[in-house]
């Protein structure tokens, strides 16, 4: 029911002979119109795509393939790499591949003069590449960048609309994975899976003792700060385990809240007060920088957890490392922090009533390929003046 019209359009395809099975397609009046993720793991390189003419790499298009999308054809789109510590999963370029003509910032810091003229789009994967003025003063015909995720404060947005060019992002792609990666971190945290597994593995195991405990999830009271695509996400999960759901929201969400049986808390106060469970579901602005404080800490339940699968910053992470350290609440999970990852000797490593995991809400095969589709679908709209799906504003 609140699912994009972006996703709406989506359609099982059938891909010519030698393209990769992908799921969907995005069927976006932009697309038809044409002719038709900072950190995360290394991937295999060895067998590149070539994009532009001299560009390197490895196997080159089809010639039915080329006839069909003659890459003079087609837009420029600037990404940091195909493949490697940081690139573009080789998967997402061919996908990227069937509209834009890819160039890499090798191959535009290498020839600026030519390659500065193709490009129009800038897709921003994990992050990358990084969008400051140089390169905004070095591409005249830049119109939209595209960032692959929901999460924009790596880009400054103010900055990128004085040179008059649009941002978009992809809220609807992200919205079931990471409501999943807040579930199982509740789940994992209330019922201790990270101490439970090293001790079922660790060689000096003799028995496994009776008094070992968590707590349990289902009846239990969950407050959701934030209650957009992701958190209305986790509210549908917690049903299911038959949670008591609080929110606190900037305004109320009269439709949701009925459609999952939640309860609205005006003031975040309320919910830190009441709730077993806190997860964080919020974007990180200025308003929400450092949210969650000792102040806040100290309003939760002994007894609580705190979930954060929004990003590192909306916590104080040395007055959560104070509230763990003196139980003022039980536990935390964390699937983001600042910076990513932390320095080895951070004492958030220390504990042992925390879990912390890499930013991998988004990092599933079916959600990064939605992320790539939702950002071509935006681009695309920007590049043949269509609505634009999910635009970000300045604020």
């Amino acid at each position: 029911m609140f699912r994009s019209k972006t996703f709406s359009l989506l359609k099982p395809i059938s891909l010519m002979s030698g393209q990769p099975r992908l799921a969907y397609k995005c069927i976006h009046p932009a697309i038809a119109s044409h002719g038709h993720r900072c950190h995360r793991r290394s991937v295999d390189a060895r067998e590149r795509y070539k994009s532009c003419p001299g560009s390197a790499g490895g196997r080159t298009i089809s010639a039915p393939q080329t006839k069909i999308m003659a890459e003079e054809e087609l837009p420029g789109v600037l990404i940091l790499d195909i493949g490697g510590t940081h690139g573009v999963l080789e998967n997402l370029a061919v996908l990227l591949k069937k509209h834009f003509c890819l160039i890499t910032m090798k191959e535009f810091l290498e020839n600026k003069k030519e390659m500065s003229k193709k490009i129009q789009s800038v897709f921003v994967f994990e992050c990358r590449p990084t969008i400051d003025q140089e390169l905004l003063e070095s591409l005249p015909n830049l119109k939209v960048i595209g960032n692959s995720g929901v999460g924009v404060d790596h880009l400054d947005l103010k900055m990128i609309a004085n040179f008059g060019i649009k941002v978009t992002n992809t809220p609807h792609a992200v919205a079931d994975s990471t409501a999943d990666m807040g579930m199982a971190l509740m789940l994992a945290s209330a019922r201790r899976l990270v101490e439970g597994c090293q001790i079922a593995l660790s060689p000096d195991t003799k028995y496994f003792a009776v008094d070992w405990l968590g707590v349990e999830v289902t009846r239990a009271t969950l407050g959701i700060i934030g209650m957009g695509n992701i958190g209305y996400k986790v509210a549908q999960r917690a049903r299911a385990f038959n949670m008591r759901i609080l929110y606190h929201n900037r305004n109320q969400r009269k439709e949701e809240e009925e459609a999952v049986g939640a309860h609205y808390c005006e003031k975040m106060e309320d919910l830190l007060q009441q709730s077993d469970f806190v997860m964080l579901v919020v974007n990180l602005t200025p308003e929400t920088h450092k949210l969650i404080g000792k102040k806040e800490l100290g309003l939760m339940k002994p007894t609580a957890t705190l979930i954060n699968i929004s990003r590192g910053a909306v916590i104080d992470q040395d007055a959560l490392v104070e509230a763990l350290q003196n139980k003022i609440v039980r536990a935390a999970a964390l699937d983001v922090t600042y910076p990513e990852p932390l320095p080895r000797d951070h004492p958030l490593l220390k504990l042992n009533n925390i879990i912390i995991t890499p930013h991998i809400g988004t990092a599933t095969v079916q959600a990064l390929r939605m992320m790539a589709e939702e950002a071509i679908a935006n681009m695309l709209a920007v590049l043949n003046g269509q609505p634009i799906p999910s635009e970000v504003f300045p604020k």
